[in-house]
């Protein structure tokens, strides 16, 4: 049974989904699991080994292109080569997600007290995303591959979110980033055709990733219920905006050019993917199954979720 304190029992902290856990527990018991299953990327993974002849760099069917015209006119190689470029753009996508996350937090907790535990866990998690964008760095650059930023509208959006994001925008964002590549990294790092450091890099973020997930969305429920009402409503509508810079984002089409394929080509046959859409919308479900029970999916903010394609 939860325990709440008295504080929380006289405000009715309650949502749809039950009432809300106390945050200073939720912290404490998320630092215990943060000492006992934290990594060292420099030391967990040999990044001296070589890359495995014929391994893919992320399971095929999450490629873009996997099972369309083009992709069944390109050969192993090909498709393998594909799979690398596409994982050194989401792990640059990743850097680039994780260093918004970085300031948002630190945001979050510029004016909490110090000695809560909730800080105490928001600067460990802050911690942990400074190694993850070191390990997604030093992956990308193990291989052939370039770095590859997101755009620059993309840049100046970001720039804008993180400096005019409310509370809970901020979080719905976190969740966003955090859970579609959650759950494709869930069906990578246990398939024995990827690449060994591939599925290192993966288990890692996945362990560390669980506990900040639990952190964005107790603190989302807290905020949902808590937040003035032009709050929750900017929130619905700027976290509905960013699925859509996200949901465009998740494919840089230079790694199209970069291994071969004609780009315009590779990006309509992506948008016309049934298979594609349905990955996505399966990447994002248990997210947007969350959003919707406690209110962020409504009214126009709904309307750009499913704009996304992130939303069926």
């Amino acid at each position: 049974m939860t325990t709440l304190t008295e504080a929380d029992a006289l405000d009715g902290l309650r949502d749809a989904l039950g009432l809300l856990k106390d945050r200073e527990q939720v912290a404490q018991r998320l630092l215990d699991s943060s000492a006992k299953h934290s990594f060292d990327p420099d030391k967990e993974l040999d990044w001296d080994a070589p890359f495995e002849e014929g391994k893919w760099f992320w399971p095929p069917e999450l490629v873009s292109l996997y099972d369309t015209p083009l992709w069944k006119r390109m050969g192993e190689e090909q498709r393998i080569l594909l799979s690398q470029h596409e994982a050194a753009a989401l792990a640059s996508l990743g850097i680039w997600f994780e260093i918004i996350l970085m300031q948002l937090l630190v945001r979050h907790i510029y004016d909490k007290a110090a000695t809560s535990a909730h800080v105490r866990y928001a600067l460990t998690e802050i911690e942990d995303e400074c190694r993850h964008s070191k390990m997604f760095a030093r992956l990308i650059s193990h291989g052939d591959t370039p770095w590859y930023p997101v755009s620059r509208a993309h840049q100046q959006l970001g720039r804008l979110f993180k400096t005019i994001s409310t509370t809970p925008g901020s979080f719905t964002a976190t969740l966003l980033g955090e859970e579609v590549l959650d759950w494709m990294q869930r069906l990578t790092f246990p398939d024995e055709r990827v690449q060994t450091l591939v599925r290192g890099v993966t288990r890692i973020h996945v362990v560390e990733e669980a506990r900040h997930v639990r952190y964005a969305r107790e603190e989302l429920r807290r905020q949902m219920v808590t937040a003035p009402k032009w709050s929750r409503e900017f929130t619905r509508v700027t976290s509905g905006e960013f699925a859509r810079v996200f949901s465009v984002a998740f494919v840089n089409p230079d790694v199209y050019t970069n291994v071969g394929l004609d780009k315009r080509e590779a990006l309509a046959q992506v948008r016309a993917s049934g298979h594609r859409r349905e990955v996505m919308q399966n990447g994002s479900r248990r997210l947007t199954d969350f959003l919707d029970d406690i209110g962020v999916l409504r009214g126009v903010g709904r309307r750009l979720w499913k704009s996304s394609g992130l939303l069926a």
